[in-house]
């Protein structure tokens, strides 16, 4: 049994790290600062007593007590829209939030592992690229804030290796799908996936004829827990070798979601990457790993957990397939589940307290407008079903389900935290 530290463990792939490394036995502490990321990714998780939770920003400083066998450094904003809203925080996450990382692993003898990118290649000269190419990067353009940042990232981690003897890996993450990626975070599948599901036209930039591979999430978990047991220091590519244009991939999320929608075309973005395609030969040498999901059915998998709401029927309340509404597990909202406790805290009665959570929920996510009875075709960030919204929620029985910020909540589910909010108030 392991301990071991995962910097932005909240986030799409470090949610994922989470979950392994506590199936295999391990105490896992996860870190975050909720920046890009959601507590949602992992509420299902604190009740396991072999996972903690710090809320931290790594830029500052980074302190765990007791000994550590090994961080996974992936605290950094990594789409297009994340590290051009935060580009400052971008560098720092991938300069001062590494180099703090670094120094823990130091301190604690622990074994290091730094989730690179593909971008650290830039708009590439060499296809398909492998661990030996240099690159192809503008360091002054609009994606240079994260491919700089990884490529320091990368340097200081050898740099570490070489002074003071850490134990460093390197993983080269290519272009990874699958549940808990935001849909409005800018990223070609998140993107496609969240127009497809508002019945909009899919926008394809440029004329579609760019490359990208794309990998399963729970292939890529699998590669980097391999590389973090290996010997090997160097780069490791991780990704899946099936190339496809963007075109012929916008064709084949309109096909599977039965979708009608049409394609438009945009202009292309500065620096935009024309290919995009790993060679993991290292990785099949010395890890033994390569995918095993292919594209179409990684998406199923992904399109199936969306689904799982389609038709939802609870006491009459129909929920219609089609609206813009990510379905996640079911499982109670970590802020939610926390805001509650502290308005029960605070003097309130549970149901006093769900419904000022509720409501709070909705304001924050400026969308307070947007609450009533779910309607085809309708974007919704909170929704009381079968319900007077947010006025008189007494008779708990009428209400099939609440919609947080995107995050279904079950009639189970609400049973749960108000169990919960009534056992906390008698303590």
């Amino acid at each position: 049994m392991a301990r071991i530290l995962i910097t932005g463990g909240a986030g799409f792939i470090g949610s994922h790290l989470c979950e392994r490394f506590l199936e295999e036995g391990d105490d896992v502490i996860c870190m975050d600062n909720f920046r890009t990321s959601t507590p949602d990714n992992i509420a299902h998780l604190f009740a396991n007593r072999r996972f903690m939770f710090i809320e931290q920003d790594v830029t500052t400083y980074i302190y765990v007590k007791g000994p550590l066998d090994a961080i996974l450094h992936f605290a950094s904003p990594a789409s297009p829209v994340d590290y051009h809203e935060l580009p400052i925080p971008t560098l720092k996450v991938g300069s001062l939030g590494t180099h703090k990382a670094l120094g823990l692993a130091k301190e604690k003898n622990a074994r290091f592992l730094l989730a690179s990118t593909s971008e650290v290649y830039g708009d590439p000269l060499v296809h398909p690229q492998n661990e030996e190419y240099w690159g192809n990067v503008n360091p002054i353009g609009p994606r240079g804030v994260y491919d700089e940042a990884k490529r320091f990232a990368e340097a200081l981690t050898m740099a570490y290796h070489r002074a003071h003897g850490v134990e460093t890996r390197i993983v080269r993450i290519f272009n990874t799908h699958g549940p808990r990626m935001r849909l409005n975070d800018g990223r070609v599948v998140p993107n496609f996936v969240s127009q497809v599901l508002g019945g909009e036209p899919v926008t394809v930039y440029g004329d579609g004829s760019q490359t990208r591979s794309f990998c399963y999430v729970a292939d890529l978990v699998e590669g980097i827990v391999r590389l973090l047991r290996s010997d090997y220091t160097g780069p490791v590519n991780c990704g899946n070798p099936q190339e496809v244009t963007i075109l012929e991939f916008a064709r084949t999320i309109i096909r599977l979601a039965g979708s009608k929608s049409a394609v438009v075309f945009r202009p292309l973005p500065e620096d935009d990457p024309k290919v995009r395609q790993p060679d993991i030969t290292r990785a099949r040498k010395l890890l033994g790993w390569e995918p095993r999901i292919g594209l179409e059915d990684g998406l199923r998998r992904w399109r199936d957990t969306k689904r799982s709401l389609e038709p939802l029927i609870k006491g009459g309340v129909k929920i219609i397939a089609g609206t813009d509404v990510p379905v996640l597990p079911l499982v109670p909202g970590f802020a939610l589940h926390r805001e509650l406790r502290l308005l029960v805290e605070a003097g309130l009665s549970p149901l006093q307290a769900l419904q000022a959570a509720t409501r709070n929920a909705a304001e924050a996510a400026g969308k307070l407008d947007q609450v009533g009875t779910i309607e085809e075709g309708k974007r919704a960030s909170l929704v009381l079903l079968d319900a007077d919204p947010l006025n008189d929620i007494s008779n708990t029985r009428r209400i099939a389900a609440v919609i947080v910020r995107g995050h279904l909540l079950e009639r189970r589910t609400l049973d749960r935290l108000l169990a919960d909010a009534e056992a906390y108030a008698k303590h």
